[in-house]
């Protein structure tokens, strides 16, 4: 049935609530150890690393002496925020508020599934439905979520209003810095200077606001900078494959994640940081090339955007693996959306993530078959759904080359219709 608008369903069906209920329920029961899964317990980190700096945050200072903290400032908003339920307890709390965060965005999705314009289904809704259920409970273990949370509500805003955009995507930013990449597909002209001009604005003041509120509040950018080559990275594959040949390094703890050690790991990280200055290079071309700006075009690009600096990255923690299916719920939200297999491919390695991690982390620290099989599948996956994305992108934004036989309009100079 359709509303009086033409908008489509009134509302979704039951299935969506009750499969994320019944999903978030295993979650839940994961993380507070009703369920074991195999392989490391994924809540120390809120348990002792999150309530450690939730400690030193109360004193009124950013965790200086910890090179754990790499993270930006407004990071200590999500750390501090169990305190707004102070009758639990502190990891009890955090997953509360992660499980609110998690259907802040199901419901986000759900309505946006009505607007006009929009499929009649609810593609985007289970594609985070299934996404976060693949991840696992480390999903709930880390504030990630909370931060996909702001993201998806930034690119849903942009729709009608860019300066609602612009000013989620900053703070997202200053929460975990990947959000900002929400701003490189904004519609060029006054949208882009609307969503950027905000942006900017939002950026500056809370970035003050942070450096006046506590001591160290930019401390993370020379943590940050010491970082090394982390196991499940895609440029850790060589080392793992080295191991097997006699390569002399070692894997050791470091900025709180486990890195590769020892000869050709700095000459492999500055290659990854290479690529990545090449994926930027490549958002730049794409964006003073591009012409058509649909609805969803700043969904695409920021689906893309992240999966090019992922897969490029020095580190790929499980984590990361959540902002990716948010993105890719958006993109499947709007009519038209050329996103559907990146999509899938993301949801696949989401569930090898599972896998990889925590049911089969000892094998990729030991760098045996099985681990260096997961690695090779879910990185392979990342890489598949980052050039498929990339090449659907640029299709359906910049104009082909004239045809030879346009007749009269591709005599004028007209684009060739633009292959979807």
């Amino acid at each position: 049935m359709t509303s009086m608008t033409g908008r489509g369903p009134i509302g979704a069906g039951p299935w969506p609530y009750a499969l994320w209920a019944l999903t978030r329920a295993w979650l839940l029961a994961c993380v507070f150890k009703v369920v074991t899964v195999p392989g490391p317990d994924v809540t120390v980190d809120v348990s002792v690393i999150y309530r450690s700096w939730y400690e030193v945050l109360l004193t009124g200072t950013y965790p200086l002496d910890d090179v754990t903290w790499q993270y930006p400032p407004g990071a200590a908003l999500a750390i501090l925020s169990p305190a707004l339920l102070p009758f639990l307890e502190y990891a009890t709390a955090f997953f509360v508020l992660v499980l609110l965060c998690d259907a802040l965005v199901l419901g986000l999705l759900l309505y946006a599934g009505r607007w006009p314009g929009t499929p009649p289904g609810e593609a985007g809704a289970w594609v985070w439905i299934a996404g976060v259920a693949l991840l696992g409970p480390t999903v709930y273990a880390r504030y990630d979520l909370m931060v996909t949370a702001v993201a998806v509500a930034a690119l849903l805003a942009g729709v009608r209003r860019p300066r609602a955009l612009g000013a989620l995507a900053a703070f997202g930013a200053l929460l975990k810095g990947w959000p900002a990449l929400l701003l490189v597909g904004v519609r060029k002209g006054p949208p882009t200077r609307a969503a950027w001009t905000s942006a900017a604005l939002t950026a500056a003041g809370l970035a003050a606001a942070f450096a006046l509120w506590m001591p160290g509040a930019f401390a993370f950018l020379a943590f940050q900078r010491d970082r090394g080559t982390e196991i499940e990275s895609l440029g850790a594959l060589v080392f793992h494959v080295a191991r097997r040949f006699g390569w002399e390094g070692r894997v050791e703890l470091r900025y709180g994640s486990l890195e590769f050690l020892g000869p050709y790991v700095e000459l492999v990280s500055t290659l990854a940081l290479g690529l990545g200055v090449l994926a930027l290079g490549w958002l730049l071309l794409w964006r003073l090339r591009a012409r058509t700006f649909a609805a969803h075009t700043p969904a695409e690009a920021a689906f893309t955007a992240v999966l090019l600096f992922t897969v490029t990255s020095r580190v790929i923690s499980p984590q990361y693996l959540v902002w990716l299916v948010g993105l890719a719920a958006v993109c499947l939200v709007f009519r038209g959306a050329a996103m559907t297999l990146p999509a899938v491919l993301v949801l696949v390695a989401a569930g090898v993530t599972l896998l990889e991690f925590p049911v089969g982390f000892g094998h990729v620290v030991a760098g045996d078959a099985w681990g260096v099989t997961l690695l090779l599948v879910r990185n392979g996956l990342l890489v598949a759904a980052s050039l498929i994305a990339a090449r659907r992108l640029w299709r359906s934004t910049v104009p082909g080359r004239p045809r030879a036989r346009g007749g009269l309009l591709a005599g004028r100079g007209q684009p060739s219709r633009v292959a979807r």
